[in-house]
């Protein structure tokens, strides 16, 4: 990356040119970089990613401020806010597929719950999901996985969604842009304090 003090001949430059170079700036500072076209922004654990980006996004408004307060001793320590503490925290865990957490150190000391139901039905170029879980205490949302062949190994290269529980009431999920075929989806429940659950066993549905 480039730092510039006047972009390329210019006082301000952005966006891209000749598909090789890209400007733009950071926190006030102009700066130039080579243009990287992603080479499968629909892969499942990119989209996953931004579901969960999603998920914490929305959730930091509903968390108590007793929780939000624990991530104040990092924010202050690292000159960012709390809600960026947040942030990191749980994509630095999603990274390494740990459940997110609603407070700076995750006291995972709560019982985990599992799917009971798991009901998919398929349409044109979509699978829609309906999740249960088995209790509402602790209950923060679901992981959804999916994969073309059976998911042996749950991680969080599959999975594709990250929803909000509605205590013990069902919830769906609707798999979109689909191509045509089989497709394989397993679920887990988050608790709030870091904690997963069962994965529930695989199952499929098509898409037609």
């Amino acid at each position: 990356m480039v730092k510039l003090n006047g972009p390329m001949f210019s006082l301000e430059a952005s966006g891209s040119v000749g598909g090789t170079l890209t400007y733009a700036s950071w926190k006030g500072r102009a700066y130039a970089r080579q243009l990287v076209q992603p080479t499968n922004p629909r892969s499942a654990g990119q989209t996953g990613m931004r579901s969960m980006f999603a998920f914490l996004s929305k959730q930091w408004t509903n968390i108590s401020s007793g929780d939000q307060a624990t991530f104040d001793a990092d924010a202050e320590a690292k000159s960012i806010s709390p809600f960026n503490s947040y942030m990191a925290l749980n994509m630095g865990r999603h990274k390494n597929y740990l459940p997110p957490s609603q407070t700076f150190t995750p006291a995972a000391a709560s019982t985990p719950l599992t799917v009971t139901t798991m009901t998919l039905s398929g349409g044109e170029a979509y699978v829609n999901i309906e999740l249960t879980p088995s209790g509402a205490t602790d209950i923060w949302g679901f992981e959804i996985y999916r994969d073309t062949a059976e998911i042996t190994t749950p991680n969080n290269g599959n999975i594709i969604a990250v929803i909000e529980a509605d205590g013990t009431n069902a919830v769906s999920y609707n798999d979109t842009g689909l191509a045509a075929g089989t497709y394989h989806y397993r679920a887990a429940v988050i608790n709030d304090d870091g904690i997963r659950g069962t994965v529930k066993a695989d199952d499929t549905e098509a898409a037609t």
